[in-house]
């Protein structure tokens, strides 16, 4: 009996990062990389001209700019994640859970960039990245706000402030995605463009007083 309750409070118990951290990063790094294998040669064809090259390989612009617009966002997202965690100095098994969720839509990237090249003419294919892209962003936002909470005592040296506009940046980046996902419907890829515009938001929450000054 002793032996079970003492299984139980292990697996209650915060951990170090490290092992997160390093999950994290080789899935972030795998799914960027399979990014590419959409792009292959094939995609040219058969050709006899330099012209009908050039013709083919613009052909292929659509397939090149939704694989860079998927590496930039992964990059940024893997971006946010290492700022983070330089201050999470233990997680629970909570925390690890919406980590999970969230790498799920990380590895989704890839499949869902391809559905985008293969099918953007259906309401479906154009909408199917953008979803992926804000599924994780809701459990990024989820995880940052549940490190955050002063009785967890999960993140270390960041003030009051800090955690505060932390918080506020990642709600609205997750109205953002919401924002993006209901525009692709109409535009397509094109309505990530609205990604641009977080510094010009945060200087409006900033002069409203929401993003408060050191």
């Amino acid at each position: 009996m002793r032996d079970d309750l003492r299984a139980v409070d292990i697996d209650r118990q915060p951990v170090s990062t490290r092992r997160l951290e390093a999950f994290s990063d080789g899935v972030f790094a795998i799914a960027a990389t399979i990014l590419v294998l959409d792009l292959t040669a094939g995609a040219i064809g058969e050709i006899d001209t330099d012209a009908e090259f050039l013709s083919s390989l613009f052909a292929t612009v659509p397939e090149m700019l939704n694989f860079a617009l998927s590496f930039v966002l992964l990059g940024l997202l893997w971006m946010i994640h290492v700022r983070q965690f330089e201050y999470v100095v233990a997680v629970d098994t909570t925390l690890l859970w919406l980590n999970v969720l969230r790498l799920l839509g990380v590895v989704f990237v890839p499949f869902a960039t391809t559905l985008n090249n293969e099918y953007s003419e259906f309401i479906g294919g154009r909408m199917i990245l953008p979803v992926t892209f804000l599924w994780v962003i809701v459990f990024g936002t989820a995880q940052w706000h549940y490190a955050t909470a002063v009785d967890r005592k999960l993140v270390r040296d960041l003030s009051p402030v800090a955690v505060h506009n932390s918080r506020v940046a990642a709600v609205s980046a997750l109205v953002t995605a919401i924002l993006v996902v209901a525009l692709s419907a109409i535009i397509g890829s094109f309505a990530f463009l609205l990604f641009a515009l977080d510094p010009f938001v945060r200087l409006v929450l900033r002069r409203m007083g929401v993003l408060r000054l050191p």
